[in-house]
């Protein structure tokens, strides 16, 4: 099986629009969550959100191309484009179809069904975009990325809800590892921060309440925690079997070592509430890589700030970690950017990846009252150095999707 590296990274967050600005609030522990804008939240049973500031599409994929894109498409293709320029690999008719697009969205494009719905309710059938299925179709970001730059490989677009970004990314490393790719486009992009994805997340009571303080209402592993936070991005990584990036001459961030993916088989919505999926998913990541529960050095944590999701969580490291579950250090990026959904997995990825290279672990912000039955080690409120080989990095969806990663300092 052919060894498998990531070789360029990037991301669009609610702390900033590419890498090395969502890496520096990460350690510094500032939080992205802010008071909603794009509509008027004053009757839904949430009013803030991460969302994603400052970006202009029309820089990335041109006036045309934008208004043939939704909102999450716009975010891949962004976020794409960053990760092939940090990897510095240029698709032409040498290698375009031995290079593959795997990127999933667990939403899609929201916001032109809705749009478009509104359009139809108004102003007749007529009038609804003759694009508006090519445009909320949940395959379009890895389609795009993948007419935009050329990458005639296997391409596609998973969709496990909260799950979506590690699945991609995983399926595209056992991809390369058999050969089927020399390198993937892989990650995951999400524009859901809409009406009405607001008001179904806090009518189903999945969100953190409404608040006049946006920046504190994420509290992974706190006793006072409520509920998640939407939040909209995308992360997308290149990743490249080891021989094809040594051969020309890439910089490598980190090899990816592991992947494990479970069903829970429990609930739509709710998660077993023993973290036996997710237990699963992490001991068949661990054995994929041929490593020990002990030489995990930091957990990247699923952590969406809600009771039951985060103590099942605890319960599934605990089970697997046994006597070493109170030395590993777990963070839960989530506490500043909130829940990117099918985005989060490629984002968090690169929190981990940076953790290995940089020897720091964020913190875990906004843990000021521990849950007693959450009583791990969750890096609280200010970021630690260590030195960190190897890291997990956990992602569970709605449905009982289970994916986890193994990523290992590359050495």
């Amino acid at each position: 099986m052919k060894r498998v590296v990531i070789t360029g990274m990037g991301v669009l967050t609610p702390l900033g629009n590419d890498v090395e600005t969502f890496w520096d609030k990460l350690v510094q522990g500032k939080s992205g969550i802010s008071f909603i804008e794009s509509f008027d939240s004053s009757d839904y049973k949430s009013n803030i959100a991460g969302s994603i500031k400052d970006f202009d599409p029309e820089a990335t994929v041109g006036r045309r191309d934008v208004r043939r894109m939704d909102r999450y498409c716009q975010f891949a293709v962004a976020a794409a484009k960053m990760a092939l320029e940090d990897a510095s690999l240029v698709i032409d008719d040498t290698n375009a179809e031995r290079i593959g697009v795997y990127i999933g969205s667990g939403v899609g494009g929201i916001q032109t069904i809705l749009d478009n719905y509104r359009t139809l309710l108004q102003r007749g059938p007529g009038r609804v975009s003759p694009t508006v299925v090519p445009m909320m179709i949940a395959n379009m970001a890895a389609a795009q990325v993948s007419i935009i730059y050329g990458a005639k490989g296997p391409v596609l677009a998973p969709v496990t809800a909260c799950a979506t970004g590690n699945n991609a990314i995983g399926e595209a490393f056992k991809l390369i590892q058999r050969g089927g790719a020399d390198a993937v486009i892989a990650g995951g992009a999400e524009a859901s921060v809409t009406d009405l994805a607001l008001a179904g997340f806090g009518n189903a009571t999945a969100l953190a309440g409404r608040t006049d303080a946006p920046e504190k209402a994420s509290r992974p592993f706190d006793a006072q925690r409520s509920g998640f936070v939407s939040a909209e991005g995308a992360g997308v990584h290149v990743l490249e079997s080891l021989e094809h990036a040594e051969r020309r001459g890439a910089r490598i961030h980190a090899e990816l070592i592991g992947y494990g993916s479970t069903a829970d088989a429990y609930h739509i919505v709710a998660t077993d509430p023993e973290g036996a999926g997710a237990y699963r998913a992490m001991a068949i990541a661990l054995e994929d890589a041929g490593l020990a529960a002990e030489e995990i050095d930091t957990i990247n944590a699923h952590a969406t700030s809600t009771p039951a999701g985060d103590l099942s969580e605890t319960m599934a490291i605990k089970r697997l970690l046994g006597k070493k579950s109170d030395q590993v250090p777990i963070t839960a990026n989530k506490s500043m950017i909130g829940h990117m959904l099918g985005a989060a997995g490629g984002v968090e990825a690169v929190g981990l990846i940076k953790s290995l290279q940089e020897g720091v672990i964020p913190p875990t912000i906004n843990l000021d009252n521990p849950d007693p039955q959450c009583d791990l080690d969750y890096v609280p409120l200010q970021a630690r150095k260590a030195d960190v080989r190897v890291g997990l990095s956990n992602s569970f969806g709605f449905g009982g999707h289970n994916a986890v990663l193994i990523f290992k300092r590359y050495e």
